[in-house]
């Protein structure tokens, strides 16, 4: 293959980030230069998202963008949006090849036989086909990376298409994610993120069954076993699945970082109905509770969806009290999106988008809020923090072991180092 360039663009999730981080290195290994996305490039890789309207919007601005700057490059399109509308992306003009979820990683043989052409081709299969797992990981500026270690989800909640694009649950075992965190600590890696669609169901296996007779507790309790990595974190975890002795593991663990993020929606059990969510508001405070006893510093991290279909304003605010007593830390305000082929988008009682993004705004002032006392409580204290590489008008930033951002002088020695700071 002769040497050509390629250039890469993700949308959506820290898995998004983490499987463009590994399809780049597959196409590095092939002999392909990588260049920074605004540059010219033979390839352009967008990995894509399609949790909102917004993401879909964006590939299609990103495309004509490809378009208007080299049109004679090839453009790839894969992620969730790829395996959810390949027929339609594949019509966009500029596209010349769409991968779906079972071809992805397969993306340099696809390469090898691909020209410009008038119409894209399409290499997808039906979801329900798509099994194997395949490990990914970032990197950036080896501080901190994000491991994926489970895939898919077999949850249905009414408003989500994940399970469409990506499959059913399905799992890395715990002597490969073992063996791949060494290989990273030899890199100089200090901080490792654990992530997957639903990263509690780990255990299924790569065929999405339960052969294999692991579970998300004992692949935490083998990380905290490896030397060379001194930090790690759960990046998302559903309430339900979130077990006593997963939060008792973390109280009492040097290497677990004070800090979950657990999604919750909504903070009213009829909406939660609605959603098909699998846990109800008293349970969700129950793990806030439990998390804040053994653990009073720790960062608590919520998603919560405004404007789904039937929230009334007495809904929203049962949801807007219910966060506003937990002890919480800051949240992630989504704003509901209709999306295709979910049972949501039948519902009655839709929400004018207006009151959806006034509702998204007071979250978020109440995130602010959150935020604010969180680091407030901690002033004066002595904590860890991770400096990252990236430099800003002379200053760098990092985090806390319990989530706070520190921003502090530029020093090229503080650059992946964990400094003792006095907030």
């Amino acid at each position: 293959m002769d040497k050509r360039s390629v250039a890469f663009h993700t949308l959506g999730c820290k898995l998004n980030f983490s499987e463009t981080s590994t399809l780049s290195r597959l196409l590095e290994n092939e002999g392909f230069e990588k260049k920074d996305f605004d540059d010219k490039a033979d390839v352009y890789v967008i990995n894509t998202c399609s949790v909102t309207d917004n993401a879909d919007k964006e590939c299609r601005q990103l495309v004509r963008r490809i378009q208007r700057k080299s049109p004679e490059s090839l453009v790839v399109i894969t992620g969730c949006y790829a395996q959810l509308k390949s027929k339609e992306i594949a019509e966009i003009e500029g596209v010349d090849l769409v991968l779906g979820a079972a071809e992805k990683f397969n993306i340099a043989e696809h390469l090898r036989e691909l020209t410009k052409n008038d119409s894209a081709k399409i290499c997808s299969c039906d979801i329900s086909e798509v099994t194997g797992f395949n490990a990914s990981f970032s990197i950036n500026d080896r501080t901190r990376t994000f491991l994926k270690v489970q895939d898919g989800c077999d949850y249905n909640c009414s408003f989500c298409t994940i399970p469409m694009a990506r499959g059913k649950s399905r799992s890395d075992n715990v002597e490969n994610v073992v063996n791949n965190i060494k290989s990273l600590a030899t890199t100089g890696v200090k901080e490792i993120v654990l992530t997957g669609v639903n990263l509690g169901d780990f255990g299924k296996g790569p065929d999405g069954n339960k052969s294999n007779e692991e579970n998300f507790f004992e692949l935490v309790q083998a990380l905290e076993k490896i030397n060379g990595i001194e930090r790690y974190r759960i990046s998302s975890i559903e309430p339900n699945l979130l077990t006593n002795e997963i939060i008792e593991l973390v109280a009492n663990s040097d290497k677990f970082m004070p800090h979950f993020h657990i999604p919750l929606q909504s903070g009213s059990n009829t909406i939660l109905g609605l959603m098909r969510r699998r846990y109800r508001r008293e349970l969700y405070a129950e793990r806030v509770r439990l998390i804040k006893t053994l653990i009073p510093h720790c960062a608590i991290g919520v998603d919560v969806i405004v404007g789904f279909p039937g929230e009334t304003e007495a809904y929203f605010t049962e949801t807007f009290d219910f966060l506003h007593s937990l002890d919480i830390s800051y949240l992630h305000v989504f704003t509901y999106s209709e999306r295709p082929n979910t049972l949501a988008i039948e519902m009655q009682n839709v929400v004018p988008v207006n009151v959806r993004n006034e509702r998204n705004k007071r979250l978020r002032n109440l995130s602010y809020m959150k935020m604010s006392e969180h680091t407030r409580r901690h002033i004066g204290e002595a904590r860890k923090v991770l400096f990252e590489a990236n430099s800003k008008s002379g200053m760098m930033e990092g985090y806390t072991d319990n989530y706070i951002k520190i921003n502090a002088p530029y020093k090229a020695d503080w650059v992946n180092q964990i400094v003792d700071w006095t907030i």
